[in-house]
């Protein structure tokens, strides 16, 4: 059995999360306390009460969404199971890193504060958006973009029929109007604040690398962690210039998956908050068996089915 462990994008938080983990196991109560130290802001209380307005600010969610991924993992790794490979949808390239040892724990509660700060400042001058097209080959999502007059991209290719783009308003209700012509089951405007994975972040990926810059990374060590700008496995002393390229590149989701595949892999257990990239993987390949963690009854069903 090979096993791939899926870390949760920005998104999936919801209030509630983590609090049946925080009262049913010492090391997540151990881990929200010492977020709150790190991060100076009452964590525990934005997730377990929220409100829903104040968890959905970038720099409370990056973080809340990093802290919730990386209990489930490292939970599921006391019981013995551990990954093969390490992938993460965007943010969830941090909780991946940082649960792979590669950022140790409280510097990657630091960085994807910071991350969202950057991310904040960026989308406040940009006039900006990004929409899920349903129903459309990549090829004439991509011949759409092309097509709109302006700055669109894709941004996510998350799973056969579903690939998320990104840019300026104009050009993204263009986009979003041809794609209903060439065939688009439905066009999805997300409620996200900003153009991000597209050109418009690229200005602001400078001040990423100046935050990733003020911290140690750890040796892979043969750690398989993937990057979603290539959708293969890191290399040695180019993940933060991979991290700062990620910030206006798209993911590439659907591909990091089938490369896994390819490769062998047999087992995805997504971790944090929602079943997002579940719901993913299913379209991408139904065979593969695909479990997730976000909460106490989810982590004792991951556990009892693995071990049989």
């Amino acid at each position: 059995m090979k096993t791939a462990i899926l870390f949760a994008g920005q998104g999936a938080q919801f209030v509630g999360m983590g609090k049946d983990l925080y009262e049913n196991f010492s090391f997540a109560k151990e881990c929200f306390d010492k977020a709150e130290d790190v991060l100076k802001t009452p964590i525990k209380n934005i997730c377990f009460e929220g409100p829903e307005e104040t968890l959905k600010m970038t720099e409370n969610t990056q973080p809340a969404i990093l802290l919730m991924s990386y209990i489930c993992y490292k939970l599921l790794e006391k019981e013995g199971i551990k990954a093969d490979a390490y992938a993460g949808f965007s943010l969830g390239e941090y909780s991946a890193l940082t649960s792979a040892g590669i950022i140790n724990f409280e510097d990657g509660l630091r960085i994807v504060k910071e991350r969202g700060l950057v991310m904040d400042k960026a989308v406040t001058s940009l006039k900006g958006g990004m929409a899920a097209i349903i129903g459309l080959e990549d090829a004439k999502v991509e011949e759409v973009c092309q097509k709109a007059d302006g700055i669109v991209v894709p941004a996510n290719y998350n799973c056969p029929g579903q690939l998320v783009i990104s840019g300026e308003k104009e050009a993204l209700d263009r986009a979003c109007k041809l794609a209903t012509e060439y065939g688009a089951l439905k066009v999805v405007v997300l409620n996200v604040s900003g153009p991000f994975h597209s050109p418009l972040l690229q200005k602001a990926s400078t001040e990423l690398e100046a935050v990733l810059n003020k911290y140690e990374f750890a040796p892979l060590s043969g750690k398989k962690i993937i990057s979603n700008v290539t959708a293969v496995a890191h290399e040695e002393g180019k993940i933060k210039d991979q991290l700062v390229n990620q910030m206006y590149s798209p993911v590439r989701w659907r591909k990091t998956i089938e490369n896994l595949i390819a490769e062998g892999f047999d087992t995805f257990i997504e971790v944090g908050p929602g079943k997002t990239l579940s719901g993913f993987m299913r379209s991408i390949n139904r065979e593969k068996l695909t479990l997730n963690v976000g909460n106490i009854d989810s982590f004792n069903k991951t556990c009892g089915n693995l071990k049989k």
